[in-house]
């Protein structure tokens, strides 16, 4: 199983946990690029799981790997399509499946600038399980076999939230109190600066509110401490402590695995890479929660889930720092319609579930073959 980094390891636990628990006799090997996915690995499985980082896509270095590895099965998640891991694995014998496959125009057009080199990729993969209609047309005109793509919908939409998740995030809100909480998750450069001014914006209508802030790559949370520390905002770091401080009005997510029970403990979520021109990131997360979601324009990478939850009323767009503020302080002051518009972003995640009996029934497919 390869997960590049964090989101796709989250994305990539529930097939994981199903082989874990029905094929317990198989070892699972995952592998990561970045620090933080490996870290991710890490938490979610202990030892349970053999995690190593993918060798670099040389035909000498993924030629060792594969025949010390030797799999039965590869799964790789989203988009992280190596020309020379692909294609070795399958001139090997083995299955290799592309899981929750997304494609974005954008990255469809860089693919193509190199097409006499990725498409005997594409046309490798055994299986392309695809998240929607436009991810798998672009497959195609890659060069995987249209016979091979199946559009199953994002696995994502299967995040399920454990008791004892529910549990730690309810001891996490007793600890804030009353105060309207607001999430800014997975935020990148350039939007912090954003969401900071509206915040301050927010205070002065709602001057209790706290804003949990959560960049999105951990060598960034020292240099969001300093641009809190700028706005003069009071805030506190989560390293420092667990007990949330009365006159904080910020309190920085400098921890690794506490997004989710984050998201538990607010009461409007803002999702990042998406103020910035990054694609966005998950907003499936929070709306699992129940929680009405704000972003930016910028939603490529997650352009059909984003519709979806627009067009439901659970999701806003935004793209001023007083529009940020206006949003966040509307549903934040009003708890009867903040509520509806997180139960329609619910309704969005129960409503597209099952993507993942679709995968494991390939991948299980492709054990029975082997």
């Amino acid at each position: 199983m390869h997960a590049v980094s964090v989101g796709e390891t989250i994305a990539a636990a529930p097939l994981i946990e199903h082989f874990l628990r029905v094929h317990p006799q198989l070892p699972v090997m995952v592998t990561t690029m970045t620090p933080t996915g490996s870290e991710r690995v890490t938490a979610l499985f202990g030892d349970r799981v053999c995690h190593v980082y993918a060798p670099y896509d040389l035909p000498c270095a993924v030629n060792r790997f594969l025949a010390k590895v030797q799999p039965k099965v590869a799964v790789i998640m989203e988009t992280e399509v190596w020309p020379n891991m692909v294609c070795q694995t399958a001139a090997r014998g083995v299955d290799v499946i592309l899981a929750n496959g997304r494609m974005s125009a954008r990255s469809a057009a860089g693919y193509l600038k190199l097409k006499g080199l990725s498409a005997s990729a594409f046309a490798a993969f055994a299986h392309v399980v695809a998240q929607g209609d436009d991810d798998a047309k672009r497959f195609i005109a890659l060069g995987a076999s249209a016979e091979r793509v199946l559009v199953s919908g994002s696995i994502k939409f299967d995040v399920t939230i454990a008791p004892l998740l529910r549990e730690q995030a309810g001891v996490f809100k007793a600890a804030i109190g009353s105060r309207p909480v607001w999430i800014a998750a997975s935020t990148h450069p350039g939007e912090d600066e954003i969401i900071i001014a509206a915040h301050d914006r927010l205070l002065r209508i709602l001057p209790t509110a706290l804003l949990i802030l959560v960049p999105r790559h951990p060598e960034r949370f020292d240099a969001v401490a300093t641009l809190l520390a700028d706005a003069k905002l009071s805030f506190q770091r989560r390293s420092g402590s667990s007990a949330i401080e009365a006159g904080s009005q910020v309190l920085l997510g400098d921890t690794m695995g506490e997004l989710m029970m984050f998201y538990g403990g607010a009461a409007v979520a803002f999702v990042g890479g998406s103020l910035v021109d990054r694609g966005g990131h998950n907003m499936l997360e929070p709306a699992a929660w129940g929680l009405p979601l704000v972003t930016g324009t910028s939603d490529y990478n997650f352009a059909e889930i984003s519709q979806l939850l627009c067009e439901r009323g659970g999701l806003r767009k935004v793209t001023t720092v007083e529009q940020l503020a206006e949003q966040v302080g509307k549903w934040l002051g009003d708890s009867d319609l903040s509520q509806r518009q997180g139960a329609a972003a619910l309704n969005v995640v129960e409503q597209n579930r099952g993507a993942l009996d679709k995968l494991i029934a390939i991948v299980e497919g492709a054990l029975m073959s082997d």
